[in-house]
């Protein structure tokens, strides 16, 4: 029953980023309604898989890199209902949707996705709470990527005087830039608590430590940076793309690692 939620889902996000991309291209409006009623329903069985998944393995669903992928995408959901709704930005599920969809792709394409869930004896609070703020921190991240995304997008339709239906459900691209900064901001705050709980587990949470301080910096590097005003809207854009590339890149190492 739990591989039938993740499946369904994967299938509503993709169906949520066509049906977006489908009404763009006729000239709606506003599409958000409809793919925001699908990526509702594929959160739901994201969700059910997660608790279903927990049960089984009797801890936080995060004991291998199948497990981590699909934590990060519900994570990345949630922070997209939040922030979607805070901050306006029609079309983040447009470029939300196929971000899920890929990441639950990948992770049902990995060996560890066919095997059958192991329970394991829980580590203890601080590890666990290391794990799943820590990956809640990286859905900021990818949410920031994809904000991104879209502050690229905007401005190369800007420049170009391509002002057509999927402009103008775009931000204000000064509005999006001020997004785009909050949102790792509440990245690097929640990686930061992280943090903090992974010194208090000790030495069982070492290398997710050690991948968490190194994700940690750019950002850091980066909000330091944007404070003293020392990079454009369009380089942050650009290093938000880059630094999640790196956040990927240390959850594949993680597979090296028992977590």
């Amino acid at each position: 029953m739990e591989r039938w939620f993740l499946i369904v889902s994967t299938v509503f996000f993709f169906l949520g980023f066509a049906y977006s991309m489908f009404a763009l291209g006729a000239g709606v409006a506003r599409p958000s309604r409809w793919s925001f009623a699908i990526m509702l329903a594929g959160f739901v069985l994201q969700t059910g898989f997660l608790h279903l998944r927990g049960q089984a393995v009797g801890r936080c669903p995060v004991t291998n890199l199948f497990e981590v992928l699909i934590f990060l995408s519900w994570a990345v959901v949630l922070l997209y209902f939040a922030v979607g709704g805070a901050y306006r930005l029609s079309l983040l599920g447009t470029f939300t949707a196929p971000l899920v969809f890929m990441l639950q792709t990948v992770a049902q394409l990995l060996p560890a996705a066919n095997a059958e869930p192991v329970y394991k004896k829980s580590a203890g609070m601080w590890p666990e709470l290391h794990a799943a703020v820590s990956l809640v921190a990286y859905g900021a991240f990818a949410l920031a990527c994809v904000a991104g995304v879209m502050y690229l997008v905007q401005e190369r339709l800007l420049k170009r005087h391509r002002l057509n239906s999927f402009y103008e459900n775009l931000p204000p691209i000064a509005e999006l830039a001020v997004a785009l900064h909050r949102v790792i901001l509440v990245g690097f705050v929640l990686l930061s608590l992280g943090l903090v709980a992974g010194f208090f587990a000790g030495h069982t949470a070492a290398a997710t430590i050690f991948l968490a301080v190194a994700v940690w910096l750019p950002y850091a590097a980066l909000l330091f940076l944007r404070t003293l005003h020392r990079v454009s809207p369009r380089r942050i854009a650009w290093l938000s793309v880059g630094a999640f590339v790196l956040a990927l890149a240390a959850l594949g190492a993680l597979g090296f690692f028992h977590l």
